[in-house]
């Protein structure tokens, strides 16, 4: 092991509910969905409809900008359903498996004989490109761009996050096939960010330049790692992509499948026996969660700082590989803002027992307390490892202040970077949202 990175500004969220190492189980859906709100600024047009066979790999429907990109079926069977919300936009495509999957061909590539345009085709035609996000923006990949470098982080800091050792297992093998593909789209290297603290097994990964992070949430994400490894600058592009999708394009170049076979974790609190289950990407998690400690909880399809909010019928999003369920938090709390009754992470000398106690909290989703004015605290810059002024950053924002914008550094962060400001927010900001405000103001600005 070389050189360490400390992470040394950040905050463990130490929940109830984590997920031993074990498989439960395997998630056998009767309905998988694909959600085009899973993608960032996609405009979907759909290429099926109800009453259509496909195969896992069939096309769905595509981006109005950019018809090449396609997204695709990640099973078997009928498109029995399209999900319109405000406006007809298209939420989902449901379709009902088969009991046996069939694939679409693709057919099986040496990654070391292709050129990177088959390479771009191949990931498009299959639906695979789309596991490729872009930074600044953290929109899909533009396949025009060559970015400086790929990025993975390796290991998952968040709260209850999924083990990425444990999701992972035996597929290191596709995981460097995956990585030898991905060397054919940049001119730079592929940067693998790893626990110092645990040798896991992406320690034995190839075709990639490792470093090594120590430290508190957000030290597995992947944005902190890309501002201590190389930062981003202004006219700079780079890509970053997860561990489980490499292994995904692993796949489809070894055996010709779109294959999202994954493990995914379901924890938290309110989940009767938390555990690993193996599933297919976008498939209905209600059979995973029939046993509950109570009926008024909230589904998070990922992480409580940046998931999203599910139905219990609901389905596993595309970059998703655990699903919390926590107490809905929808009780009123009698003068709760003045005298707390029950221990909470915070950083926040007001609740001293949770600093005293090194426990696993049970939360809920209260907020305790709204939306106030919003003042410079401090707070923000004790959680964000990153040289930027994060309350400047979002005023400027607010203020659409393009210049000021720029220049604070909002290429260089996405939504789940900030997650940690929006949690210890005094002033119960909406971090998330406003920073996905100003990044789409500055792509429509060019």
């Amino acid at each position: 092991m070389g050189k360490v990175i400390k992470i040394k500004k950040g905050k463990n969220i130490n929940l109830v509910g984590e997920a031993p190492k074990e498989i439960k189980g395997k998630i056998e859906a009767a309905t998988y969905a694909v959600k085009p709100t899973d993608f960032v600024g996609i405009v979907p047009k759909l290429e099926v409809k109800p009453g259509a066979e496909v195969k896992a790999g069939t096309p769905l429907f595509h981006d109005k900008a950019n018809d090449s990109i396609k997204f695709t079926s990640p099973v078997s069977g009928e498109v029995v359903d399209v999900v319109r919300g405000d406006r007809r936009a298209i939420l989902e495509v449901k379709i009902l498996a088969d009991k046996e999957t069939s694939y679409e061909d693709f057919g099986s590539s040496d990654p070391s004989a292709v050129s990177r345009e088959d390479v771009v085709s191949k990931l498009k035609s299959s639906g695979m490109w789309p596991s490729l996000r872009q930074r600044p923006f953290n929109t899909i990949a533009d396949s025009e761009d060559v970015p400086k470098a790929i990025f993975i982080s390796g290991f998952n800091s968040a709260p209850l996050g999924a083990d990425v050792d444990f999701t992972l297992a035996e597929s290191l093998a596709d995981f460097n096939t995956g990585v030898e593909v991905l060397q054919k789209l940049t001119s730079g290297k592929i940067h693998l960010g790893l626990n110092a603290d645990h040798k896991g097994i992406l320690e034995a990964a190839e075709g990639v330049e490792k470093h090594h992070f120590s430290g508190p949430h957000p030290a597995g994400l992947v944005g902190v790692q890309i501002h201590h490894i190389d930062p981003i600058n202004k006219g700079e592009v780079a890509w970053t992509i997860k561990p489980i999708h490499v292994v995904w394009i692993g796949r489809l170049f070894a055996t010709g499948k779109y294959d999202t076979r994954q493990r995914i974790a379901i924890a938290g609190s309110e989940v009767t026996e938390p555990g690993y289950y193996e599933g297919i990407g976008g498939c209905s998690l209600e059979s995973a969660l029939e046993s509950l400690n109570s009926e008024n909880c909230r589904f998070i399809s990922g992480d409580v700082l940046t998931g999203t909010t599910i139905s219990r019928a609901g389905y596993l999003g595309y970059y998703d590989d655990q699903v919390t369920v926590i107490p809905e938090g929808d009780e009123y709390e009698f003068l709760g803002w003045l005298i707390p009754i029950y221990a909470r992470p915070t950083i926040s000398n007001t609740l001293p027992i949770s600093k005293f106690f090194k426990k696993r909290f049970k939360v809920n989703t209260n907020m305790h307390g709204e939306e106030r004015a919003f003042v410079v605290t401090g707070q923000y810059e004790k959680v964000l490892p990153m040289d930027i002024l994060p309350v400047q950053l979002l005023k400027s924002i607010m203020a659409q202040d393009f210049e000021k914008m720029e220049n604070l550094g909002i290429y260089e962060v996405v939504e789940e970077d900030l997650s940690l400001c929006e949690f210890v927010c005094t002033s119960k900001i909406e971090v998330q949202k406003i920073l996905r405000e100003g990044l789409d103001l500055m792509k429509e600005e060019g």
